[in-house]
């Protein structure tokens, strides 16, 4: 599947907020939902999120493929001190077919050569095996446990550095 990320514009908000509506209920299988507020104020969030992007604080961008059709999210966000937590939703339509290693192996070649980091962290939960193993595809290695929303889940890190 040949597929690009494409950073956050605001251009983006009518087809990020139709993504979005789509895989609700299918994101919410995995993750807890965003609630009705998130989809009745989406264009106020966008624009935040865009201002945030400004400030380098997070680097958001969407996955397409070919024809550019949107097949997912995948965000860098709390970037501190060389770092950035890594974050990413893959649509239903897309999920299994590599896109989510697809992405987030571009979004490590990007967190180095165009924003300069030097570490990525991410976390999932133990009920998620398909994030846990797009994570150790990634060359992501697990640094401790957690509980994320009452599930208990681990804590992963990769240093952008290392060879893969």
């Amino acid at each position: 599947m040949r597929t690009r990320l494409e950073r956050l514009r605001a251009d983006h908000a009518p087809v990020l907020l139709a993504f979005e509506r789509e895989n609700r209920e299918y994101f919410a299988r995995s993750v807890p939902d965003r609630g009705d507020a998130y989809f009745a104020a989406f264009a106020d969030r966008h624009r935040a999120l865009l201002a945030e992007q400004d400030t380098g604080a997070c680097h958001f961008h969407l996955l397409v493929d070919g024809q550019g059709e949107l097949l997912g999210r995948v965000n860098l966000v709390d970037v501190a001190a060389g770092a950035a937590e890594l974050g990413y939703r893959i649509g239903e339509r897309a999920a299994g077919r590599g896109a989510a290693t697809a992405a987030v192996h571009e979004v490590c070649r990007l967190a180095t050569a165009e924003y300069g980091l030097t570490a990525l962290t991410a976390v999932t939960t133990l009920d998620n095996p398909a994030s846990m193993a797009v994570l150790q595809r990634t060359g992501f290695t697990v640094v401790g446990e957690l509980v994320l929303d009452d599930r208990p889940g681990l804590r992963y890190r990769r240093d952008l550095d290392a060879p893969q």
